[in-house]
């Protein structure tokens, strides 16, 4: 049994075999942020209104700086995988490529930003 059209048979469009592989990241991506994002919010909440001293000193400790970058890194690894899925859906030749090699540097870049911010913050 076939379930391909005979238009999609004749343009070659099947399944791209990537939406399980999708589905799959994006559950595993939320969850994490179904628990990081309370944790990250209750753990910036003690940081901030103290002295500038005071700030340095919180996120020098190791707990207070792991959640905001795993936080920070689940966070925009989501929305780079959410925007990919956008722009595979309404862009299409030269432009989607362009597109998502844009968005995955912009991504990773914030990324790095922030985590060197973290860590001299937290050095």
């Amino acid at each position: 049994m076939r379930y391909l059209t005979d238009r999609k048979r004749a343009l070659g469009n099947g399944s791209g075999r990537q939406g399980t592989h999708h589905h799959w990241q994006m559950m595993v991506s939320s969850m994490l942020m179904i628990v990081a994002v309370p944790v990250f919010i209750f753990t910036l909440g003690m940081g901030v209104g103290g002295t500038y001293e005071e700030v340095l000193a919180y996120f020098a400790r190791p707990f207070p700086a792991i959640v905001t970058g795993l936080c920070f890194s689940v966070i925009v690894l989501h929305v780079m995988r959410e925007a990919h899925e956008a722009i595979e859906d309404y862009v299409h030749g030269t432009a989607e490529k362009i597109a998502l090699v844009a968005t995955s540097a912009l991504a990773y870049t914030m990324i790095a930003v922030a985590l060197f911010a973290l860590i001299k913050l937290a050095l």
